[in-house]
């Protein structure tokens, strides 16, 4: 398994030999112990690990595994816990293999870097030694005098870094802060003028160029940067600044963001920032020193993300550069929860005052529980969580901009759609609802009249598209996430049959089982009839008689289930 770069990164084997260390059956194999990037771009470091499958009749199973550069007492620092890498770092561990990814390198980042697995054995661990020793360099322009007496202005550039390079690569080069379009190698020659200033670039990361320089002395028209990112919180100050000279005197200068382009009145002209009403009042440009020119923004926001740059006129010269200036960004805190134990009463979690990058230096913190200060400042603790407790954090002299709050579950709510009669086959929906940071997870249980609750659903939503009256029965939710748990109140649920149908039922019913008594009793008015008569003419008149009674009872009923069949199919279709 190769090291090798991210699709946008910069990335060189200063050796390229496979290192493997381990005995036993245990190890972690690097495909390269040096790699050199550049600054700014990404770098992939991939580590393959083995171990025994059994121990001493027990299977071997791989229960953590991480990155690090530091140890803490005798404990590795997990990258992904590293302030100094917040945001930065990403893991991705398949098959044996792990690989750490780090974006936006810096050359602070430039160390050793080890890979640790540990497993379900005692004493299972392994380290690989030695690691991967990352250099992370920046370009620069190396001038050169190759012709002094005879020519005095001819110099050879050259586009170098502290770590080798790869043969052949492209580069780009800058006069003044504009692209040169004819050179691509990591060489320049010619005559220069001393107004003028270069830079250079590797293709493809023109993101992360060299300072300018002059070719001749120091008074040449360049602005280069303290800083060529700055991370700050929500509601804090920043200073960005540049130093800058010219070869004539300069006649304007002032700072502007190219991401506010859309809200200039002239998108061709760049305009002053402290002439933008979205940073009224909060903007100052500071001139502490000679040729140095800070821009100083308050109460931050995170709109104020941007590049910032600065830039000035000179007589007919005017530097518009395109060189990258200082990218700030403006981040909010949140609370990250990590949950470790459930107790009857409580939970015990831990907990990260995080943002989306690290700003710079070793910061204090202030943790709230229900908006009351608790005593611990460090950007990650642990605490234990009582049902109804809300937990927020801020940066030491920016309480005003706290994270938003996090909180266990609060008692769900459950409602039935649609409301009123449920008949069968219909559709009816159970919905469960909670307030809950972050997000809670929910869980669907009928009772069954003993304690244990089977689960029906893992969504907020339990959804019978065709119910039956088995479905009839006491519903109810729970709501859980890292910090606690919470049930819901049951709800009924009674589910009827077709109404219309049990209806008709009836009706036939009556109209078939009803007409019997009424015969019987015609039946033995009649017989008496026929004893107390003595003719026998009367005879037939009384067969007839009977015989129309009964046909008159059997066309009837006959009538009315024809009649009710009719209807109930009217009915249905309607419903339809």
């Amino acid at each position: 398994m190769s090291l090798t770069a991210a699709a946008n990164g910069f990335v060189v084997f200063l050796l390229s030999v496979q290192v493997i260390q381990g005995q036993n059956d245990w190890g972690v194999t690097y495909s390269s112990t040096k790699l050199c990037a550049l600054k700014g771009s990404t770098v992939d470091i991939r580590g393959t690990y083995r171990y025994p499958s059994r121990i001493y009749g027990r299977d071997t199973t791989v229960e953590n595994t991480f990155w690090f550069t530091k140890v803490n007492g005798d404990v590795p620092v997990d990258l992904r816990t590293d302030s100094e890498y917040s945001g930065r770092v990403q893991y991705h561990c398949d098959n044996n293999i792990c690989t750490l990814r780090i974006t936006d390198l810096r050359e602070s980042d430039s160390a050793e870097y080890k890979f640790k697995f540990i497993t379900n054995q005692p004493g299972g661990s392994y380290t690989g030694l030695p690691g991967v020793t990352l250099l992370v360099t920046g370009l620069q322009v190396l001038v050169s005098i190759t012709h002094p007496t005879m020519y005095p202005t001819w110099r050879e550039l050259k586009c170098q870094s502290s770590c080798r390079l790869p043969d052949h690569p492209s580069y780009v080069w800058y006069k003044n802060g504009q692209k040169i379009p004819t050179v691509t190698s990591s060489s320049y020659s010619g005559y220069f003028y001393s107004a003028d200033s270069y830079s250079c670039a590797v293709k493809g990361h023109e993101d992360s160029p060299s300072p300018s320089v002059c070719v001749f002395g120091q008074s040449c028209n360049r602005v280069t940067y303290t800083d060529r990112s700055i991370c700050a919180f929500k509601g804090s100050s920043v200073d960005i600044s540049s130093n800058y000279n010219s070869h004539k005197t300069i006649r304007s200068k002032f700072w502007f963001s190219s991401e506010r382009i859309h809200q200039w009145q002239s998108p061709s002209q760049s305009e002053d920032l402290s002439e933008d009403s979205q940073y009224a009042g909060r903007v100052q440009v500071l001139e502490t020193e000679r040729g140095r020119s800070t821009l100083r923004i308050t109460d931050l926001r995170e709109s104020d993300s941007a590049q910032y740059r600065f830039k000035f006129t000179a007589g007919s010269f005017e530097w518009n550069s395109i060189l990258p200036g200082t990218t700030l960004t403006v981040t909010a805190l949140q609370v990250q929860v990590t949950r470790i134990k459930v107790y009857q009463s409580y939970t015990e979690a831990e907990l990260k005052c995080h943002s989306s990058c690290s700003p710079d230096g070793r910061l204090s913190y202030v943790w709230f529980r229900n908006r009351t200060e608790i005593p611990l400042t460090e950007m990650s603790i642990k605490y234990q969580f009582y049902s109804g407790d809300i937990i927020t954090c801020a940066l030491k002299g920016h309480e005003n901009y706290s994270s938003p709050s996090v909180y266990a579950p609060r008692p769900p709510s459950v409602s039935v759609s649609p409301s009123g009669e449920i008949v069968d086959n219909s559709t009816v929906t159970l919905n469960c609802s909670s307030d809950a940071n972050p997000a809670a997870n929910y869980t669907w249980n009928k009772k069954n009249g003993d304690p244990d609750l089977h689960p029906l659903s893992k969504e907020p939503q339990l959804v019978f598209r065709s119910i039956q009256s088995s479905d009839s029965g006491e519903y109810n939710c729970t709501a859980e996430n890292e910090l606690g748990r919470r049930t819901s109140q049951y709800i009924s649920i009674n589910v009827k049959w077709n109404s219309t149908v049990m209806i008709n039922i009836i009706r036939l019913t009556l109209v078939v089982v009803m007409p019997i008594p009424l015969l019987l009793f015609c039946l033995w008015m009649r017989k008496k009839k026929t004893l107390s008569s003595s003719t026998e003419p009367n005879e037939p008149t009384e067969t007839m008689e009977l015989q129309s009674v009964s046909d008159h009872i059997n066309v009837s009923a006959l009538n009315s289930v024809t009649a009710a069949q009719t209807e109930d199919t009217e009915e249905q279709e309607h419903l339809v």
